[in-house]
């Protein structure tokens, strides 16, 4: 079991970086639009994020909040809807304001896992 946890938490710092290395990209380059590589590294957050949350864990001490829990989830689902709303509907570019909104949550979220015991 704890191998799959270990594959799992790799998988889900890959989907980090693919959306928070995807958005800083397009920040950088001026054109504010949501590309694969965030669409796909929100999906990989929610998907590893639940099943990293499931009861793999081993309980005692060690063991992660619920309410942490909760709280990684409703972000990473808000980061979620947040990129594939404007790419479903195949908008060329998203507000600044949005696109911010989508890299702070990001941010957020990295932060409640390190920092929140």
């Amino acid at each position: 079991m704890e191998a799959l946890r270990l594959i799992l938490r790799y998988a889900h710092l890959i989907g980090f970086a693919l959306l928070l290395g995807g958005a800083v990209v397009q920040f950088v380059s001026g054109k504010l639009r949501i590309n694969p590589a965030m669409l796909w590294g929100s999906v990989i957050q929610v998907l590893t994020g639940l099943a990293l949350s499931a009861p793999l864990r081993g309980g005692g001490d060690a063991e992660p909040s619920p309410v942490k829990l909760a709280v990684k989830l409703v972000i990473a689902i808000m980061i979620f809807v947040m990129v594939f709303i404007p790419w479903r509907r195949k908008r060329e570019d998203v507000n600044r304001g949005h696109f911010i909104g989508i890299i702070a949550l990001t941010l957020v979220n990295a932060a409640v896992a390190t920092f929140w015991h």
